[in-house]
């Protein structure tokens, strides 16, 4: 992997002194796992461009690791791409290398130090699995950056199979060097989820240091936070605390409300689905509901609440989603009333059941993506021929949302048993398609909280019968 900064400014040789790297000599400096060569390939009064080349070896990477590959390859360790992309290997560089400078020391010229310079620093390969170019883009242009990101394909030779999770990255500013070290020290790992080294306490240390004098303003702080320290959620909220000045931090992604001063705390995602699903049903005026695919009862717990709902149905393939069902609903300890109102029953969604006739609405919540591809057509006709309720409310996951979950790698889906998943491209046409084939009216609208160019986590499907007399 290679770094390249370039400054403009007069005379662009100062940029040595304070790198404490003369421009005339090629240094090598070895790591642990491999080396770090420094050069200039271009040195002039009017242009210096200082380049960091990273060689790292994976043999030396999984010796000083000391553990195997992972349990889904064998390889992993030996073959990846860490030494290829700059990752929490290129911030290891940059402090032993740039050491002097990132700490803001410069023996020769220390007047150089708090000036700022014209920056241009160009990365050839960064990883950003989970967030790409927005991310990016949401991490440096805050800072005063102006951003130049270009995608990589995964083979030129095949552009239908699209692009990587690989981006070429130019920055251009007027900053001091040791802020824009600091910086990169910071953000570069923060992208790059895949950490080479164990997370712990001393990396708060580090963190602080780093991102004295801009972290804490920063509008992405608490993702920066999060990512850099791998989702650790105790050290995040330290961290978090630590920045507000000793504020307790309920979660490491909260947001202020503004007229409270208070922490919002974010629903969870499950929750807010649910309450959304029950929103449309009562809207709907449905008294008599289907929960298809019920699974533990989720729905139907929260259903029973509402008198509205004056008879309410799980079905599920899983005799024992049910049992669990039955269980956590403690139906067996239900009044009379409460019991008749509800009623647990086993079978599949792919054929036709005259149990499932007669609804006024039918909720289909993160069910469809766990059905096989070519039984859909099937499920179809079985819900909107068949069973023809009023109102279906469905959901399901939005795919493109898949790369801000931090365990997932890329084109990986949520859960081991779905089937396949849906943009929201893919999911609102064949909404429409099959509201126009079976007479009802759609309306999609979004699941939690959206991020731009990527939609929301989950994404639902009212449909509403035509015609209702």
């Amino acid at each position: 992997m290679i770094l390249n900064i370039s400054t403009t400014h007069y005379p662009a040789t100062d940029l040595g002194f304070l790198l404490h790297k003369h421009p005339d000599r090629f240094q090598t400096f070895e790591l642990a796992v491999g080396k770090v060569y420094v050069f200039y390939p271009e040195k002039s009064k009017e242009k210096t461009t200082v380049s960091m080349l990273l060689d790292i070896d994976p043999i030396d990477m999984v010796h000083n690791a000391g553990k195997a590959g992972n349990g889904g390859f064998a390889l992993a360790h030996y073959v990846n791409d860490r030494p290829y992309v700059a990752s929490s290997f290129m911030s290891v560089a940059l402090s032993k290398v740039f050491s002097s400078a990132l700490n803001g020391n410069c023996r020769e010229k220390p007047l150089l130090v708090e000036l700022k310079f014209p920056f241009e620093v160009l990365i050839t390969s960064i990883l950003a699995p989970k967030g790409g170019e927005t991310l990016i883009r949401k991490f440096f242009e805050p800072l005063g950056y102006q951003v130049e990101v270009s995608g990589c394909p995964l083979d030129a030779r095949f552009p239908e199979w699209g692009e990587s999770r690989y981006f070429t990255l130019k920055l251009i500013h007027r900053l001091t060097l040791k802020t824009l070290l600091s910086h990169l020290y910071i953000l570069i790992p923060a992208l790059d989820s895949n950490k080479h080294y164990f997370v712990s306490e001393n990396e708060l240390d580090k963190l602080f240091k780093k991102g004295e004098g801009w972290l804490k303003e920063h509008p992405e702080k608490e993702q920066i936070i999060r990512r850099y320290l791998v989702n650790i959620r105790s050290l995040s909220v330290q961290a978090l605390e630590k920045l507000n000045d000793g504020e307790a931090q309920e979660e490491p992604d909260d947001q202020i409300d503004d007229k409270t001063g208070k922490p919002d705390i974010k629903e969870p995602l499950n929750n807010r689905r649910i309450n959304m699903v029950v929103e449309k049903l009562i809207a709907s005026g449905a008294k008599r509901v289907l929960d298809l695919g019920c699974g533990e009862g989720k729905l139907i717990r929260q259903l029973l609440k509402y008198k509205q709902f004056s008879e309410i149905v799980g079905i599920d393939v899983s005799y024992q989603a049910l049992v669990r069902a039955k269980e956590r609903l403690y139906q067996s300890a239900m009044s009379p009333g409460q019991n008749e109102r509800i009623r647990l029953l086993q079978g599949s969604l792919t054929y036709r059941d005259n149990r499932m006739e007669g609804f006024d609405a039918a909720a289909v919540v993160e069910v469809i993506e766990h059905i096989d591809p070519n039984r859909l057509k099937a499920f179809e006709r079985v819900l909107f021929e068949f069973a023809k309720p009023k109102t279906v409310v469905l959901t399901m996951p939005n795919k493109e949302y898949n790369m801000m979950w931090e365990r997932l790698e890329t084109d990986e889906m949520r859960h081991d048993d779905h089937r396949f998943e849906w943009t929201r491209q893919e999911f609102t046409a064949w909404a429409h398609t099959t509201g126009k084939m079976y007479n009802y009216q759609v309306e999609i609208v979004p699941v939690g909280d959206e991020t731009e160019n990527m939609g929301a986590p989950s994404q639902m499907a009212i449909f509403n019968l035509f015609n209702i007399k």
